[in-house]
């Protein structure tokens, strides 16, 4: 019950500060006086950037430098400190740059249930956990991004704790089919794989037969090779910033970052742009790459899973080390600053038109 003497709360706030939104002072009455006082300081903290991180040395350290080089009064960044996690959902960060997650389980849950509670994820660990190569191809298609020919394969062993009797909705392949519908020479890659791990080019049925034994229980794509006369491969941050790499991934890794590349067309250079955009707005990732193989002046899409992408600056040079780390400290400052609520993915349910009618082949 409120005494006469009680301060009771008065809706109207007397100043704002300027960049965070957040009032300094507010109005309080006692009786028929109002009095201003100054909004306590742990209110007016500021944003808290933590990154996730394993054995990299050179972006993470460069990363938290320059976001706390511009933060300001606004924002700060700093390694995240993790241990056990209780399940009452606080978490003492506002947004978490996620390098490492989708190598370290417990780092992956801990994420999850930090987003849940209302802490911003780059990447979201809840869609990351879901996605797959061979779904965003899909996804490309629906937002007019030109993709290679590709069939998803049966496992070639049993996943663990599976018989044959676990297969009973399976049917055998028709080789002949796939091998029509592809051509060769074929790539063979992991559906969830990243970093070229069991990647494969074949020429041939038997060349393909073989690496196909290799795969052990992975779920494997098979795609269409893309004869290439250039490459690129693009940062996009924020989904709104785009830095193209002439690339040739045929070249030992620390040479594929083509230096003093000839220029590009406008109109190309738009087109890839806005096909890079459109795959990481549909997708939902705020860092990501996508890598563009160009065929006959057309880009086509060959990967752009990346969600935790190399960054590191003895291999992808110090030009566009400068770039990925200036880039992203302001993708990061602007995402924490702008209040955006949890997004479970990003556009593609409304793209894929999912309330069509299916389409069978029966």
């Amino acid at each position: 019950m409120r005494t006469k003497s009680s301060f009771v709360f008065h809706s109207t706030f007397s100043i704002q500060h300027s960049t965070l939104n957040i009032p300094l002072f507010l109005r309080l009455r006692r009786g028929g006086r109002f009095y201003t006082i100054r909004r306590p300081e742990n209110l007016m903290r500021k944003k808290r950037i933590a990154l996730v991180f394993g054995m990299e040395d050179t972006f993470p350290w460069a990363l938290i430098d320059a976001i706390n080089s511009r933060g300001g009064d606004q924002v700060e960044a700093m390694p995240a400190e993790i241990s056990y996690l209780k399940d009452d959902g606080v978490f003492p960060y506002d947004l978490i740059l996620d390098r490492i997650s989708h190598e370290i389980p417990f780092y992956r849950t801990y994420l999850k249930c930090a987003a849940a509670s209302g802490v911003q994820i780059v990447n979201n660990p809840i869609w990351w956990s879901a996605d797959d190569k061979f779904f965003d191809n899909l996804v490309a298609k629906s937002v007019n991004v030109a993709v290679p020919k590709t069939v998803l394969l049966p496992h070639k062993d049993y996943p663990p704790s599976t018989e044959a009797k676990s297969f009973r909705n399976m049917r055998w392949v028709n080789w002949d089919e796939v091998f029509a519908y592809l051509g060769f020479p074929i790539f063979m890659k992991p559906a969830y794989g990243g970093g070229w791990k069991d990647v494969y080019k074949c020429d041939n049925p038997q060349e393909f037969f073989a690496a196909y034994d290799q795969t052990r229980d992975l779920a494997m794509m098979a795609q269409e090779a893309i004869e290439f006369d250039r490459y690129y491969r693009c940062y996009v941050l924020g989904r709104s910033r785009v830095h193209i790499m002439h690339y040739d991934p045929k070249q030992p890794h620390h040479l594929r970052y083509v230096k003093n590349p000839p220029p590009m067309e406008p109109e190309f250079e738009a087109r890839i742009r806005r096909d890079a955009i459109a795959l990481c707005d549909a997708l939902g990732y705020d860092m990501n790459t996508v890598e563009f193989a160009v065929r006959d002046g057309v880009p086509i899409a060959i990967d752009f899973m990346n969600c935790a992408p190399d960054a590191d600056l003895a291999s992808v040079g110090e030009e566009n080390f400068k770039w990925v780390v200036s880039n992203m400290a302001e993708a990061l400052i602007e995402i924490v600053t702008s209040g955006r609520k949890l997004e479970l993915t990003g556009t593609w349910p409304q793209t894929l038109n999912t309330s069509k009618d299916v389409e069978t082949a029966i």
